[in-house]
């Protein structure tokens, strides 16, 4: 459900900045889209991790 709802505000982030001639937040290169696929890579890990670490956690039994 998160990758669905980063894809469509990434989308409107895109459509807002070419409607309102605003440029874009990365270069349209190849490197601007392996930059913003490599924040997206990093976030998901991210989430990943601290997920683990909240399930490990509650896991653990009380003292």
């Amino acid at each position: 459900m998160k990758i669905a709802i980063s894809l469509l505000i990434g989308l409107a982030i895109g459509a807002g900045c070419r409607w309102f001639d605003i440029p874009v937040p990365s270069p349209p290169t190849i490197v601007g889209v392996l930059l913003i696929l490599s924040i997206t890579v990093g976030y998901m890990a991210a989430d990943r991790v601290i997920a683990g670490r909240q399930t490990s956690a509650a896991s653990e039994p009380r003292r």
